[in-house]
This record gives C-alpha cells, sequence and structure tokens, in this order.
C-alpha cells in the first residue's frame, strides 16, 4: 500500500504496546469483524494473557495488542474496534479502516457470524478492496448449526478466493487451523486470488478515469483503486489525509539531518508530493 505506519501514528501505537515476546514480531496481523461476531474471543483465544491495551492516536477509541509464537514465529496480533463497514461513519470505523489501510499489516483476519453470514460478508469484501491478503474466519458455527444452517465453506472458499476457516473460538475450536492459515499467507506459502468486484461500466469508467489522477500524484505507492471509490462516494477528506501521510514520509529523519549537516548537503525536504 506504500504508506509506513511510521507515516500514521501506528509505530507510536504499537511502541506503547510492548510485544513480551520479543523486540520485533515476525508478522503483524489485524483482526477485524462487526461487533458481536466473537471477534475478542478470537484474540483471546489465540493470544492468551499475552496481551495490552492502548488508544489509538489523537483519539479515545481502544485498540488491544497480543501475540503468539506459531512454527517458531512470533506473531502480533492487533484487535481492531468493531465496524459494520470501512466507511467511517464512526470513530471505530475510521480506526478500523484507517489500520488496515495505513498501518500495512501482514494479513487482515475477519471474523463474521456464522448465524447472519450473509450480513458480515459485506465487510469481508470491502476489506478485499484494500488488500488481497484476507483470511475469513467464520464463527460460532455451533450455533449456526443449531438453528439448521449448512454452510459449504469450501464453495465458499472458491467464491471469495480467500482462506476460509470455521470455528467455536469460546470451545477454541478451529483456532489452531486459523493459526496455520495465518502462517501460510504470511510466509508465502498461500498465494490468495480473490474476485475483484467489477461495478456497472460507467462506474467503471470513473474508477479508472480518477485512478490515473491519483497514479500520477501519489506515483503509484497505494491503493488508488481504492481511495477512487471513497472519492466518488464523496468522501474528500481523504485526499487531505493522504497528502499529509505522504509529506511526513519526504521529512527527513533525525540522523538524516545530521548526517545531511556533517557533509553540508541542503536538509531541506521536498514538500508536496
Amino acid at each position: 500500500m506504500g504508506l509506513t505506519n511510521q507515516a500514521t501514528g501506528l509505530s507510536g501505537l504499537l511502541r506503547e504496546l510492548p510485544d513480551s515476546l520479543g523486540d520485533k514480531a515476525d508478522a503483524l496481523i489485524a483482526l477485524a469483524g462487526n461487533p458481536n461476531t466473537g471477534k475478542s474471543t478470537v484474540f483471546n483465544g489465540l493470544t492468551g494473557l499475552n496481551q495490552h491495551t492502548g488508544n489509538w492516536p489523537g483519539k479515545t477509541v481502544v485498540l488491544a495488542k497480543g501475540a503468539y509464537r506459531y512454527r517458531k514465529k512470533e506473531i502480533t496480533l492487533v484487535d481492531l474496534p468493531g465496524a459494520y463497514s470501512l466507511l467511517a461513519n464512526s470513530a471505530d470505523e475510521q480506526v478500523a479502516r484507517d489500520f488496515i489501510f495505513f498501518g500495512n499489516p501482514d494479513v487482515i483476519v475477519v471474523v463474521t457470524d456464522a448465524t447472519c453470514l450473509e450480513r458480515n460478508l459485506n465487510l469481508v469484501l470491502q476489506v478485499l478492496e484494500i488488500t488481497p491478503r484476507v483470511i475469513l474466519c467464520v464463527n460460532l458455527i455451533d450455533q449456526a448449526k443449531q438453528k439448521g444452517f449448512n454452510i459449504n465453506f469450501k464453495k465458499l472458499e472458491q467464491i471469495l478466493g480467500i482462506p476460509v476457516v470455521p470455528a467455536v473460538a469460546r470451545d477454541k475450536k478451529g483456532l489452531e487451523e486459523l493459526k496455520e492459515a495465518i502462517h501460510l499467507m504470511v510466509f508465502g506459502q498461500y498465494q490468495s486470488q480473490p474476485k475483484t468486484l467489477i461495478y456497472d461500466e460507467a462506474l467503471e469508467q470513473g474508477i479508472s478515469q480518477v485512478q490515473q489522477e491519483l497514479d500520477k500524484l501519489f506515483h503509484k505507492k497505494m491503493n488508488s483503486r481504492w481511495i477512487a471509490l471513497r472519492l466518488l462516494d464523496g468522501e474528500m477528506a481523504i485526499v487531505e489525509q493522504l497528502l499529509e501521510m505522504m509529506q511526513r514520509m519526504e521529512e527527513p529523519t533525525k540522523k538524516e539531518v545530521r548526517l545531511r549537516e556533517e557533509i553540508g548537503v541542503d536538509v531541506g525536504f521536498k514538500q508536496g508530493v
């Protein structure tokens, strides 16, 4: 996606939430999902007591960070606020969206409720428009069975083009399979092939036109299709946010300033993009 978490304040948040497994994790995983899907139960089941909480920079929204070790890899897990969509209609949704887009997680696990899967898939599709590195965890399958629902997980996996892991997180069922799916995706042994959502011809033409301008503006350093969709949806404020992030990325670090001063190079940085 191009923007680093150093440019968005995420690095400060992650530093505030120390990782007891080591100074550097091998992977950063985000847990997303609608409220009341059992997402935090999945988080607790994966991390146990090895977790901490902190506020998103500049907001009162709480994020939980935890860690676990699997196949000799140290994994950091961030439990994002529950969100029905990524259209940023609330502070929680904005935080979830910003972390997914700007935080550069290696994988996003979207936790859904098997008893109302169709409604939950809206968020899954929105996340897939940002990144293909998505795993779907279908939680509460025991309750779905009690209600007579029969979910074809293999068919769902084929339709979405991403791994689908059924689970009963409360009983820790499916969590080892989820760890394995994360491992395979992060370390290159599984390449997801999600289906791209195609809109009607007029909208696709508009997306293409806006994308071309965005690629010029941001030098193809981020997902211009997703940004184009947000702009066409009327979310103009995101451009100002993105430009600010890009400018921060171009600011020299203290070490760079010191080095430039020592060798007599102008320490000013390029304004704009």
